[in-house]
Order: structure tokens, then sequence, then C-alpha cells
């Protein structure tokens, strides 16, 4: 098992061991969430997660036409994880808040490139996007 966790340790995450894909986003909302030229995180399907802790939820409006809900620790203001409404079967996870980054893999797609700051750059992943990888839903 591996575990992630905000910076005062009160939200807590247990996750499977190895998760399904590691993803680099340059949207502007994920630069702003981490306060970074772009957010990188582990998706894991939720049913595997556990969480312990109270998580405060801020709720946006995604690309994809759906909402994307992150959550972070009321006490730290950590970011730890989020869902997305297109893919409601799966967590992503900051993988800044994970205990033990030697586990994981670089990330394997890059996506809303488009908003990529022009120095950073992203060898590791197989996959690259101008914007997500996951197509509209039609409604």
């Amino acid at each position: 098992m591996a575990d992630a966790q905000c910076s005062c340790g009160a939200l807590r995450l247990a996750l499977p061991e190895k998760p399904n894909v590691v993803i680099a986003c340059h949207c502007i909302e994920c630069q702003r969430r981490t306060g970074a030229p772009f957010g990188a995180g582990a998706f894991y399907p939720a049913e595997a997660v556990t969480m312990s802790g109270t998580a405060k939820q801020y709720s946006r409006d995604a690309a994809s036409g759906g909402k994307v809900h992150s959550y972070f620790c009321p006490n730290c203001g950590s970011s730890v994880y989020w869902k997305a409404d297109n893919l409601p079967s799966m967590i992503g996870v900051a993988l800044g808040a994970l205990s033990d980054v030697s586990q994981f893999r670089a990330p394997a797609k890059s996506i809303f490139e488009r908003s990529k700051h022009n120095w950073v750059q992203i060898d590791s992943a197989d996959e690259h996007f101008q914007q997500g990888s996951v197509a509209r839903q039609s409604h």
C-alpha cells in the first residue's frame, strides 16, 4: 500500500500500490490549484482509495463540460486529491502529497499543453495533448 497526506497530516489517503496512470496537467486551473507551472497527479480507482480526516471541497467547471471537485485540508490548505465528473470511477492524487515517491513513475501523459509554460518539458510522457485527453461526453 501507498499513502498520501496533507502537510499537517490531518487528511490522509491509503492507496493501492500502483496508480493506473500519472498525468501532468498544464491547465490554468491546475496551475492556480498548485501554485506551480503544472499539476501532476496519480490516478487510482475510486473504490480502492480509503480516506481519513476531513476535507474541504472546491468545485469548478471543467473543460469537459462537467465539474472538477478538489479536496484540500481545512487546517493547512494542502491540495491532496480531486475527482472529475467525466471520470467518476477515478481519483487523482497530487504527487506532492505522496509519502514515498520512489515507487512512482514519471507522467505518461501531458495534457492542456496549450497553456504550458514554454520552459517546461515533460520528456517522460508518451502522449501529449493540447487540451484534455478524455473526449467530451454528449448530454
